[in-house]
């Protein structure tokens, strides 16, 4: 190409080069890392509280079932403490919404939801009878290894962002459900099996939904505040069963809260995304009101 005419980064005209050809003003459009991100340590320690409280509720999960199954709690008892903390927890969720102006407008009415209530308690309560004797034909080795993964998937295909107001994601609702039912179908009667699945609704779906407008409303102060009270909770609930579930619950707060963040932020710098015009071509259609 020396003496000859500039070279044009086209492949419908002959330039006397093959198309792999490329000269030296091909990489001044090189850009590098155009829209990272600068972290905190704090505000990374502070974000991170959103999984833990997720892990936490899936350990207060476990916690309640090892009670039920060792006949240390009533089941009628779990359905009227939860059924009043949910009826609490519901007119604290209406006076969030009316306070942040961000919330959509939904059309649903109290009565609305009191029958949606109504329905999913009575159909629950029918259904017992048929969970508790689900799986007998299953081993409880079995039922325990199903169960943990389903609860790891809900951990794993959470939705921790809180933009959405919407219940959890379906894969993440449909593995504690699930997880639910395995362990209702080893418990001792019908009301144990719906005072699970009962408690896993309102924990797995009910729960996040109060928690991400919580999230948004409350400031920094109020989410490590809200953090510190449901780990201790849910430490002094694990400890109470059993020494090495707390241990492992403690190790696991440590683990994702201080260490994850530090490790984020020390492999942060050799992220190294470039640009250039190699980037495929992304067509944007305009729509114009005629």
């Amino acid at each position: 190409m020396a003496g000859g005419p500039k070279w044009r980064k086209i492949l419908y005209e002959n330039q006397g080069v093959p198309d792999n050809y490329v000269d030296k003003s091909f990489l001044e459009e090189l850009q590098k890392n155009l829209y990272t991100r600068t972290y905190s340590y704090q505000s990374l320690v502070v974000e991170s509280g959103i999984i833990t409280q997720q892990l936490s509720s899936v350990c207060i999960f476990v916690v309640s079932f090892m009670y039920m199954e060792e006949k240390s709690l009533s089941p009628q008892f779990l359905v009227l403490v939860t059924s009043l903390t949910t009826l609490a927890l519901y007119f604290v969720n209406i006076w969030l919404t009316t306070c942040t102006h961000q919330e959509e407008k939904s059309h649903r009415t109290y009565v609305d939801d009191v029958k949606t209530a109504m329905m999913y308690l009575g159909v629950s309560f029918i259904l017992s009878p048929v969970l508790v004797s689900l799986t007998e034909t299953i081993s409880t080795d079995t039922i325990y290894a199903m169960t943990t993964i389903m609860l790891l998937a809900n951990l794993l295909c959470h939705d921790y962002t809180a933009a959405s107001n919407r219940v959890p994601g379906a894969l993440s609702l449909s593995g504690a459900i699930f997880a639910s039912v395995c362990l209702a179908s080893r418990l001792h009667t019908t009301w144990h099996a719906f005072a699970t699945v009962t408690f896993s609704f309102q924990l797995f779906a009910l729960w996040p939904v109060l928690r991400r407008r919580l999230q948004r409303y409350f400031s920094t102060g109020g989410q490590v505040a809200m953090t510190t009270v449901i780990t201790a909770a849910t430490f002094s609930a694990a400890a109470s069963i059993t020494a090495v579930g707390a241990v492992l619950y403690s190790l696991a707060f440590v683990f994702i809260t201080f260490i994850c963040p530090a490790w984020l932020i020390a492999l942060y710098p050799y992220k190294n995304n470039i640009y250039g015009p190699w980037d495929e071509a992304e067509i944007k259609e305009e729509i114009h009101n005629r």
